[in-house]
């Protein structure tokens, strides 16, 4: 799925056919066509090609010319527009069979999203989101939208979710197509968070490029941090800003507290170090690190500093540092001084705080050390950064009291007419990428605004994050922390939730390999029942785009742990659908496929395979290859194996098969490893020099537990190497010995906690 490649679909009719299309990033236009193949090479490319006259034929510029060909009466010459100075890596053409929808923005530009034949409806929304965007980022950068068109098209072999080709941009289908019916909210929300991101390289990164792929994280971590400023303009009803702290910013301080991290930076000097680094420290590191930027510098001298960036760098190409001479002449503050704190060290501080009351005020002691997922940091010099911190207190949670920027170890800060009685709290909006580890007595105090809901939800979800990281780490018991998990019984809002459902899984995941795997899960049950009764299983009127998402990680969370009730609604849902008595909801099928094949047996995998293969649409057919793994008996196990390489699931869709068996239970773990060996020459071929490999084996061993494992992942990657996936190989032994140091620590405590809580009369 690199360079200029052919990409096979079925028609309306059932018929194979293909098409040709272009993936060049990072280093694949050098396959199409000769070229000084490179980022600053920048250069013009008027394009033809001969094609089929029957077919679609587009690229980056517009058309100007169709003529018959001469040799061929079947075949025609498009010739396009010259294209503006550009990268080679931005280069794109397709060829094949496609409908469209369009629309002009009101700015004029024609845009236009294509469809497989006969789904044209279904690009609607994204045309919408696309629309709606270019006048949102011309506004923004205050830089006019550069070409006379965009294409946006669905592209059924795809290896990434996207690629930002300048004019013609290619999706996977499921990150663009959405069919008012099937789709469930949290696809809107993805296909809405793509199109933001890709429209937003169409600026920063097309117009104005990285000087080398050292830089990448700046095209990346921009678009990243960006996509969702312009969702929350085009939907503030998804509260997306909540969800970026869930979905990147604690996954990129997970990453980054391993000592198999990377700088932001990075300096690369072999194509293949160029797909290491597409990963979640240049893109979600990158845009948690930019979140933070704007929040310091403010978004008034925040645009005026981009569009400096734009206007003086347009057509040209641009290194980290350019950026920060902008921001810093915008906004008169230290930019690059603190930046590179971010950007050219790994990791982030733990920022320890303890308070007296003096008086009216409260004295806070601050000091920064380094965050190590293996415990506290030990070693000479202490990697330092430029900390803006934030403080609010419980007498307004939402406003900061305090602003300081903390550039050294250690500082004490007086907080004036603070009562014996409020609480503070530090990092508002969790916004500062750094983990907080309070004093006993601080904490104790913060968390009754768990309960009453006064602390904001992004705070809460913080809290609870950090909490559950230093527990991980070792720097306190795990018990405290599903102590304060009990204490969200009253939490409504669904981002926290899925935080703490994200954890839940990791511990639960820890558990299986001990014996009380099941009192782990009755845990899961206590604390999701009581959302879960409140919320049932029909959206209640005057329900909104959150509540739906909620409904559905709750539903799935009982389910998935075997809670009772949940289980027989499903199953009888799940029958009516398969019946055509009633269709499911889309937001309610993936929690009741999970189920029931969680709990069913080999004729709910084979129902399920059958409706994987009616369905006419990718997103249902990924949605079922996600939770095949949920299944329970070991030849059911081997049968969705075998199944995800199978003619039946598109190339890049494979892995996310093998890795829903690894990540479904303890056998499944075993079996997908095992497969991943037995298979590996395919699968190597496969994707290699891609980041598919390295998300396949993330995927397939990160779960285990057990010393020996890490050395046995180590010895197969030696004698079969896959050099884009290194880094990741060495991350997921890291993770893997600090899981078997943690069962070793914690196991037994938490443990006598969950027996100890079953014995305790229950308490309404």
């Amino acid at each position: 799925m690199k360079g200029f490649y052919r990409s096979k679909y079925t028609t309306p009719s059932g018929e194979v056919r293909y098409a040709a299309v272009t993936q060049f990033e990072a280093t694949d236009a050098r396959r199409a066509f000769p070229c000084w193949d490179e980022p600053a090479i920048k250069a013009t490319f008027d394009i033809s090609l001969v094609v089929p006259k029957d077919r679609v034929a587009l690229s980056n510029m517009n058309v100007v010319d169709r003529k018959p060909y001469p040799d061929d009466e079947n075949v025609v010459e498009v010739k396009f527009a010259r294209t503006p100075v550009m990268s080679t890596y931005l280069v794109a053409f397709v060829v094949g069979e496609y409908d469209f929808v369009e629309t002009r923005s009101k700015d004029g530009v024609c845009v236009r999203v294509y469809t497989p034949v006969g789904k044209a409806e279904q690009g609607k929304f994204a045309l919408e989101v696309a629309a709606k965007t270019l006048p949102f980022y011309k506004d923004y950068f205050n830089v006019p939208y550069p070409l006379p068109k965009i294409d946006l098209i669905a592209i059924a072999d795809f290896a990434a979710g996207a690629m930002e080709n300048w004019g013609l941009v290619t999706y996977r289908e499921t990150a663009l197509l959405i069919d008012p019916k099937n789709s469930c909210s949290s696809s809107r929300q993805w296909v809405a968070l793509v199109v933001g991101h890709e429209l937003a390289h169409q600026w920063f990164g097309n117009l104005v490029t990285m000087e080398w792929w050292t830089h990448l994280w700046l095209n990346e971590g921009f678009a990243s941090w960006i996509e969702y400023l312009c969702v929350d303009h085009c939907f503030p009803e998804y509260d997306i800003w909540t969800q970026f702290v869930s979905a990147d910013y604690t996954r990129a301080q997970e990453l980054d507290a391993l000592d198999n991290s990377h700088p932001i930076e990075v300096s690369v000097g072999h194509p293949s170090e160029v797909d290491e680094i597409f990963d979640a420290i240049s893109y979600s590191k990158g845009a948690s690190v930019i979140r933070m930027l704007h929040d310091y510098i403010g978004d008034k001298d925040f645009k005026k500093g981009m569009n400096m960036y734009l206007t003086k760098f347009q057509q040209k190409n641009a290194a980290t540092e350019d950026l920060w001479e902008s921001l810093e002449s915008a906004s008169g503050k230290p930019i690059a001084a603190v930046m590179n704190t971010w950007t050219k060290q790994m990791g982030f501080p733990l920022i320890y705080v303890e308070a007296e009351q003096v008086e009216d005020d409260r004295l806070l002691k601050l000091s920064q050390r380094k965050f190590c997922a293996s415990g506290p940091y030990v070693g000479e010099d202490c990697p330092q950064w430029m900390v803006p911190i934030t403080v609010s207190t419980s007498e307004d949670p939402n406003y900061v009291k305090l602003k300081i920027l903390m550039d050294k170890p250690e500082m004490n800060v007086v907080l004036k007419n603070v009562k014996p009685d409020q609480w503070v709290k530090l990092n508002l909006g969790t916004v500062g990428f750094y983990r907080t580890q309070y004093s006993a007595a601080m904490l104790e105090s913060l968390l009754p605004g768990i309960r009453d809901l006064s602390l904001p939800p992004v705070d809460r979800l913080g809290l609870q994050n950090d909490l559950f990281s230093l527990a991980r780490a070792g720097i306190i018991s795990t018990v405290e922390v599903l102590k304060v998990m009990e204490a969200f019984v009253n939490e409504p809002n669904y981002t926290v939730w899925s935080d703490l459902s994200c954890n839940l899984g990791i511990l639960s995941t820890l558990l299986s390999h001990t014996d009380f795997y099941e009192e782990i899960q009755e845990f899961v049950k206590d604390v999701f029942s009581p959302i879960g009764e409140r919320l049932g299983w029909d959206p209640k009127p005057g329900e909104g785009h959150l509540d739906a998402l909620l409904r559905g990680l709750v539903l799935g969370k009982l389910g998935k742990a075997g809670h009772k009730t949940t289980l027989e609604e499903a199953r009888r849902r799940f029958k009516d659908h398969v019946e055509g008595k009633q269709v499911l909801s889309a937001d309610l099928r993936s929690p009741v496929y999970l189920t029931v094949l969680k709990h069913g047996d080999g004729t709910t995998l084979d129902v399920m395979l059958k409706l994987h293969k009616q369905a006419d649409m990718q997103e249902e057919k990924n949605r079922i290859e996600r939770v095949l793994g949920a299944t329970l008996s070991p030849e059911l196990i081997q049968k969705v194996l075998t199944f995800a390489l199978s003619e039946e699931v598109r190339p890049q869709d494979t892995v996310s098969v093998i890795g829903g068996v690894a990540g479904g239970s303890k056998h499944g773990r075993k079996a997908a490893w095992k497969f991943i060996k037995d298979n590996w020459e395919e699968l190597y071929n496969r994707y290699q020099g891609g980041f598919l490999i390295s998300r396949l084996i993330k995927l397939s061993v990160e779960g285990f537990a057990v010393d020996k494992m890490a050395g046995e992942v180590k010895a197969f990657f030696e004698s079969h190497p896959a050099p884009s996936a290194e880094r990741t190989i060495q991350q997921c032994c890291e993770n893997i010995l600090l899981n078997a140091a943690w069962l070793k620590r914690d196991a037994e405590s938490i443990h006598q906690y969950l027996l100890q809580r079953k014995a305790l009369p229950a308490t309404a």
